[in-house]
C-alpha cells in the first residue's frame, strides 16, 4: 500500500520546512522501506517554535478566551474525524502497529475521547470561593482561581504516537496553554498531520500550537527542558530519559510530568481458571510488546504451575504475527533495528542467567524483511533477574512461580517500577484485596479495564510523576492562585 504524510513542521502558524532545508527518512518497520522524507528541524527551528509559543501565550487571547478554545478544538476534532481513513494507513505504515489497533487505542478511540478533554473547559471550576476566614484579626473572603501554566513542551514516543500526541496536546490547549510538540523521529507523521489540520481547519491562533520534527531528537528536544521560556515539560518515554529531563528542568524549577517505564505483574491466583488466564497470556505480544503498561511478568501459583505453563506454551506457539496490515495479526514488527537488537540482547541475557526459554527467542525465519522478534516465553524466571526487573519493550513474557498470596504481593512489588498490573481469581474480594496491596498507579481485577479518557493514568516509583487523563490529568496543566478579598458586609 502506498501512503504519504505531511512532511512539514508547524511553527508560528505556518507549515514550514527546516530552516536548514535538511530532511530525514521515515521508515516502515514492517518492510524496512523509506516511506517519506520529513523536515529535520534543528536548534534554529526549535528556537523559533518556543518564541512563537511564548508570544502567543503572553499576547494572544488564547489563555483567557474559553469560547475560542472550545470552538477551535471542536474544529480540530471534526477535522480529525473526517481524516480517519487517511490517518489509518499512515499510522500502520510508520508505527508498524497492527491494523486492528487503529480501530481502538492507536487512532479511533483517542479521536472520540477528545470530546471529554474539550468538555473539561466547561467542567473544571475555574474560580471558586472558600469560606470567610479570620486571620491575624482580619476577616477576609478568599477566591481560588485556576489558570494555565504557560508554554508546554510535549515530548512523545513512538509506540502509541497518535494517541499520546492527543493525550498531551488536547488537555494542554484546552486548559489555555500554548504547546510545542516534539514527536519521536520514528513516527513524525502522527504529529505533522495534526499540525496540518490545525493550520488549515481551525481558528487556533499562530504560535499556540507548534510541531518540531527532528532526526536529532535528543538534542533538539532537550531545548524544551532547559529553556526558561518553557513552563512545563510533559514527557512519555523511558525512565532514563525522564530522569534527564527532570534534571535539566531543575535550573528553572520547571513543572515536569513524566509517564515512564513499567514491568507490570499479572498475578494468577490458585482459584483462577488457569486455562483461560494462561490461554490468553500471549496477548502481551500485542503490538510487539511495545507498551509501558503491559503485564510482562506472570506470577503463577506453584500448586498449579505446570498446568499454567502448558497453557502458556500452547498460546505462544499458536500466536499469529507478521504483516500489520493483515487483520489476523495483533503483533507486527518492533519499531526499528536498534529496538530489535535490544530485545534480542535481553533474550540472550535471560538464557545466560538461567531462565528456561520455552517458545521463540529469535528472529522469525519466515519474515525476511521487517524488525520482527518471535513471541517469546520464558519460564522458571528468578524474580531478581534481569528478565524480571528491566523493561524489555518486546514480545517477551517472564513466568515466575509463587507460594502464597503474600509471596505474590512481595514479588509483584519487587520492582523499581509501579505502572500497572493485574490480579485474577474466582474470589473477587480476595483478588481486590491483593490489588490494593500492589504499588502501582493502575491495576485490573478479573479482567476489569481501567483505561478511559476520564481515568487518571500514571505510575508509582520510577514509573513517573503526575497523571494523564481524567480531571487530575487536565489539572496537570493548570496553576492555582488564591486571592484574598475584603469580607462582604
Amino acid at each position: 500500500m502506498s501512503v504519504s504524510g505531511e512532511a512539514r513542521m508547524l511553527i508560528d502558524g505556518e507549515l514550514v520546512d527546516a530552516a536548514s532545508g535538511a530532511t530525514f527518512a521515515n521508515v516502515n518497520p514492517a518492510t524496512e522501506e523509506v516511506i517519506g522524507q520529513i523536515a529535520d528541524g534543528g536548534p534554529e527551528d526549535m528556537e523559533r517554535a518556543i518564541a512563537a509559543a511564548r508570544r502567543a501565550f503572553d499576547e494572544s487571547g488564547w489563555a483567557n478566551d474559553r469560547e475560542l478554545r472550545t470552538r477551535s478544538l471542536r474544529q480540530l476534532h471534526e477535522a480529525l474525524g473526517k481524516e480517519r481513513e487517511t490517518l489509518r494507513p499512515q499510522i500502520v505504515a510508520e508505527v508498524g502497529t497492527p491494523l486492528m489497533l487503529t480501530y481502538a487505542i492507536q487512532q479511533d478511540s483517542c479521536i472520540d475521547d477528545m470530546e471529554w478533554d474539550i468538555d473539561c473547559i466547561d467542567r473544571v471550576a475555574w474560580e471558586y470561593d472558600l469560606p470567610v476566614h479570620e486571620f491575624f484579626g482580619q476577616t477576609s473572603a478568599r477566591r481560588v482561581v485556576r489558570e494555565p501554566i504557560g508554554v508546554v513542551g510535549a515530548i512523545t514516543p513512538w509506540n502509541f504516537p497518535f494517541m499520546l500526541n492527543l493525550s498531551k496536546v488536547i488537555p494542554a490547549l484546552a486548559a489555555g496553554n500554548t504547546v510545542v510538540l516534539k514527536p519521536a523521529p520514528d513516527t513524525p507523521w502522527s504529529a505533522t498531520h495534526i499540525g496540518k489540520l490545525v493550520a488549515e481547519y481551525t481558528d487556533i491562533p499562530a504560535g499556540v500550537f507548534n510541531v518540531v520534527t527532528s532526526g536529532d531528537a535528543a538534542n533538539v528536544g532537550e531545548m524544551l527542558s532547559a529553556d526558561p521560556r518553557v513552563d512545563m515539560v510533559s514527557f512519555t518515554g523511558s525512565t532514563a530519559v525522564g530522569k534527564r529531563i527532570m534534571a535539566r528542568g531543575a535550573d528553572t524549577l520547571k513543572r515536569v510530568f513524566l509517564e515512564l517505564g513499567g514491568k507490570s505483574a499479572n498475578i494468577v491466583l490458585d482459584d483462577a481458571d488457569i486455562a483461560a488466564q494462561c490461554g490468553g497470556g500471549a496477548m502481551i505480544c500485542m503490538h510487539g510488546g511495545q507498551g509501558c503498561a503491559i503485564t510482562t511478568r506472570m506470577l503463577l501459583p506453584r500448586s498449579r504451575y505446570d498446568e499454567g505453563v502448558e497453557a502458556l506454551k500452547s498460546a505462544f506457539e499458536g500466536w499469529s504475527y507478521g504483516d500489520p496490515n493483515d487483520a489476523a495479526n495483533l503483533q507486527g514488527p518492533l519499531i526499528n533495528g536498534r529496538q530489535r537488537e535490544r530485545v534480542l540482547g535481553y533474550i540472550a541475557k535471560g538464557k545466560a542467567e538461567g531462565a528456561r526459554l520455552l517458545v521463540g527467542g529469535g528472529r522469525p525465519a519466515h519474515l525476511e524483511k521487517g524488525f520482527y522478534v518471535e513471541p517469546t516465553l520464558f519460564v522458571d524466571v528468578d524474580p531478581d533477574s534481569t528478565l524480571a526487573q528491566e523493561e524489555i519493550f518486546g514480545p517477551v513474557l517472564s513466568v515466575i512461580p509463587y507460594d502464597t498470596d503474600d509471596d505474590a504481593v512481595r514479588i509483584a512489588n519487587n520492582s523499581k517500577y509501579g505502572l500497572s498490573g493485574a490480579v485474577n481469581g474466582t474470589d473477587l474480594d480476595r483478588a481486590y484485596g491483593i490489588a490494593k496491596r500492589i504499588r502501582t498507579g493502575t491495576i485490573a481485577v478479573n479482567g476489569g479495564q481501567w483505561f478511559g479518557p476520564d481515568s487518571p493514568f500514571g505510575g508509582y516509583k520510577e514509573s513517573g510523576l503526575g497523571r494523564e487523563h481524567g480531571i487530575p490529568g487536565f489539572e496537570e496543566y493548570l496553576e492555582t492562585k488564591t486571592i484574598g478579598l475584603p469580607a462582604p458586609k
